[in-house]
């Protein structure tokens, strides 16, 4: 398991195989062409549970989930657990 922090505070855990998943490559892929396809990854890398608490952490005072700061949130989940693969 891959375990970090985003620098807004979302704690986060992630299975390494989802980083070796090669149909979760081929959704980042298809983001370009599709960037509805980014709730599909989200639930991929975080799996439900930890998709709606996410979703909860970055809802702002109108009760809105901003797309660029889950965008931004998933970018730097992806890095940590990049590291997090190379130190291990």
């Amino acid at each position: 398991m891959i375990k970090g922090k985003t620098s807004s505070g979302f704690d986060f855990t992630i299975s390494k195989d989802v980083i070796n998943d090669y149909e979760l490559i081929e959704n980042l892929g298809e983001l370009d062409d599709n960037p509805l396809i980014l709730g599909k990854i989200v639930n991929q890398i975080l799996g439900k549970e930890q998709t709606a608490k996410l979703k909860n952490h970055i809802r702002n005072e109108n009760g809105i989930v901003p797309t660029n700061k889950m965008t931004q949130e998933i970018i730097e989940i992806f890095k940590n657990a990049g590291e997090e693969t190379k130190n291990s």
